[in-house]
């Protein structure tokens, strides 16, 4: 696989999941670790697993130096026990308080974000905040069952200005919480979109195709990167569901499909 150069402005690199490794100027962000083999389980809580179908596009001892980890949620198709044994332990970990909670007790230098909570970063002249968006991943007695999740705003400047705006959606379903993100940042340049339509216990909990439309109409990104759709038994919803709906909708030239272990300008 490919991994961007450190002179690359802004990329992304699908590893698989909703791994990705993206590169904004001077700075590395790792996403959602998830390292498992095929054939290897995910534990997704309450005596729940499911098995990988796919092989990671990386492994975890091929990573290159990170400047933080964005971490959506503590699930195991997100954070597992490969990443959990070969990250580097001082590299920071942005995600919920939930998850800073417990990666504390194994070690690793968590800071929990609420909801429209910031961290900054610094290299030089350039900076990039993290900010922890709302994100729903199931509703009703389902929802008190799953971890606590959020979405992220990844706000890249050089000398105070900004050149890109990433939002990952997080293992989120659609829904009017989606709104606000739009109200306060309508300029979003990216968004890397988690699908699958992922069903636990008769539940869906993670975008659909249509879904995921309704995600673009709501955040209205400029540019739309789909992930988090073929490597497990509960993704339900392949990626032809979310490119037929857009299809449909006649914002098919918004998506980038990335393969596994591919590399794109963002």
């Amino acid at each position: 696989m490919s991994v961007p150069s450190p002179s690359s402005p802004a990329s992304l690199t699908f590893v698989g999941t909703a791994t990705t490794l993206l590169r904004l100027g001077r700075f590395t962000l790792l996403t959602d670790p998830n390292f498992l083999h095929r054939g290897q389980r995910a534990y997704l809580g309450k005596g729940l697993w499911s098995r990988r179908l796919r092989e990671p596009a990386l492994g975890v001892d091929r990573l290159p130096p990170l400047s933080a980890v964005v971490l959506s949620h503590l699930h195991g198709d997100h954070f597992d026990r490969v990443a959990r044994r070969g990250l580097d332990r001082g590299v920071p970990v942005v995600t919920t308080p939930h998850a800073a909670r417990r990666l504390g007790r194994w070690g690793f230098d968590a800071h929990g974000l609420g909801t429209w909570e910031r961290r900054t970063l610094h290299d030089g002249d350039e900076e990039l905040t993290v900010e922890a968006l709302p994100a729903v991943h199931a509703r009703g007695a389902m929802g008190r069952l799953l971890p606590p999740v959020m979405g992220s705003l990844l706000v890249h400047r050089v000398a105070g200005g900004i050149t890109r705006r990433v939002v990952l959606s997080g293992d989120t379903l659609t829904g009017d919480h989606l709104d606000e993100i739009r109200r306060r940042h309508p300029d979003v340049d990216v968004a890397v979109v988690h699908l699958g339509g992922t069903r636990v216990l008769l539940h869906t909990v993670t975008m659909d195709g249509v879904q995921g439309l309704d995600y673009l109409r709501r955040v209205a990104p400029a540019r739309a990167v789909p992930v988090h759709h073929d490597d497990y038994g509960v993704f339900r919803s392949p990626l032809r569901d979310f490119i037929a709906e857009v299809e449909r909708a006649g914002l098919r030239d918004v998506v980038d499909v990335v393969e596994r272990g591919a590399t794109v300008p963002l």
